[in-house]
Formats: C-alpha cells, sequence, structure tokens
C-alpha cells in the first residue's frame, strides 16, 4: 500500500485528536461503529477516508469536522526518552517500540525494533511513501526489498526508497535488534 501527504496528515492528525479525547482506537472504532482496522488504516495513512466516513468517525470522540481540520496538535517538545517511555507500535513477534507518541509535524520516525524467532513483518511485502535505513543491532534479519534479498548481521545497515515493496524476517538462532528511521513517517 501507498501513502501521501495528505493522507498521512488526515491520519497523523485523528490520531492527535483521539489521543487528546483519551480513547484507544478500540474505543473510538466501537463508539464510532466502525473496525478498529479501519481506524489504524487511516492512522497510518494507508486509507484516505470520504468526508462522510470522516464525519461518522469523528461523531465517536466527538468532534465536528470543522473542529478536526483546525485542530493543531502540539508537537512534542520532548528531548530525550527513557526506555519505558518508547511506545509499543508492533505487534505479535515484532516489536516496533516508537521515539515520541505524538508524531504530528515531525518529517522522521525512529524505531527500536525486535524481532523474535521466526518473527517477520508478513508473507505480504508492503510499501509507503518514505525513505527508510536501519542498522542491526544484534542477531540476524533477512530483508527484501523488491527482487533484491540479503540476510543482514550486526553492524551491517540498508537504505531504501520504501514505495518498494518489502519485508523484514528474523533468521538465525538469537532474536534480532534493529535501530531504524523512516522519513517522513508514513509507516
Amino acid at each position: 500500500m501507498n501513502t501521501n501527504s495528505e493522507d498521512l496528515e488526515v491520519g497523523l492528525r485523528l490520531r492527535a485528536i483521539r489521543e487528546h479525547a483519551g480513547l484507544s482506537q478500540r474505543a473510538l472504532a466501537k463508539k464510532a461503529g466502525v473496525t478498529n482496522s479501519t481506524i489504524s488504516l487511516i492512522e497510518s495513512g494507508k486509507v484516505n477516508p470520504s468526508v462522510g466516513a470522516l464525519r461518522r468517525i469523528l461523531v465517536g470522540i466527538p468532534v465536528s469536522l470543522s473542529e478536526f481540520f483546525a485542530f493543531e496538535p502540539e508537537s512534542e517538545k520532548t528531548v530525550f526518552y527513557a526506555a519505558e517511555d518508547l511506545v509499543e507500535i508492533g505487534k505479535g513477534g515484532v516489536s516496533l517500540r516508537q521515539v515520541g507518541t505524538n508524531l504530528f509535524g515531525r518529517a522522521m520516525m525512529i524505531l527500536h525494533e525486535t524481532y523474535e524467532l521466526d518473527a517477520d513483518t508478513g508473507r505480504i511485502m508492503y510499501g509507503h511513501e518514505a525513505e527508510e535505513g536501519g542498522v542491526v543491532i544484534s542477531g540476524r534479519v533477512e530483508v527484501t526489498v523488491g527482487d533484491q534479498r540479503k540476510v543482514l548481521g550486526p553492524g551491517d545497515a540498508y537504505y531504501f526508497d520504501s514505495r518498494n515493496p518489502h519485508r523484514f524476517r528474523q533468521v538465525g538462532p538469537e532474536k534480532c535488534v534493529v535501530v531504524s528511521a523512516c522519513t517522513p513517517p508514513t509507516f
């Protein structure tokens, strides 16, 4: 799936206003009568809702369309983050701990990634409007970008255009740790 900057802005704005209202994705989905995955796809910029669909979702907060588009979330001012302050956005055997809670107005996303034994990002490769790179800290990970594939170990790195379909898969006898960045934060 690809994203563009307008989809991402709507998604980041929805996430910021939902969090400002103290709602989880699941709680908002229930109040709005949509699936949790719908909220997740909008917030990640992978789906751009119609005006009608967005309006129905906003009723669950509650906030009007005009308030939604007038809302200017404050950029996060935090400079330093303790390990326990990183926000978990992964699932299953893939831990993706994001630096910063609010990426609105930010040009980059930084992740501390941990791949448990045999974990991967999914059999179906995905793409998004960004560039990303990372450095393997420990363990081994197989990175596939388009038709290129390579197993990387400690100290090895990658950097690619994220519009190319890609996938990450842990290989070897120990979990893998990667520190990565993505700009803009469209993942």
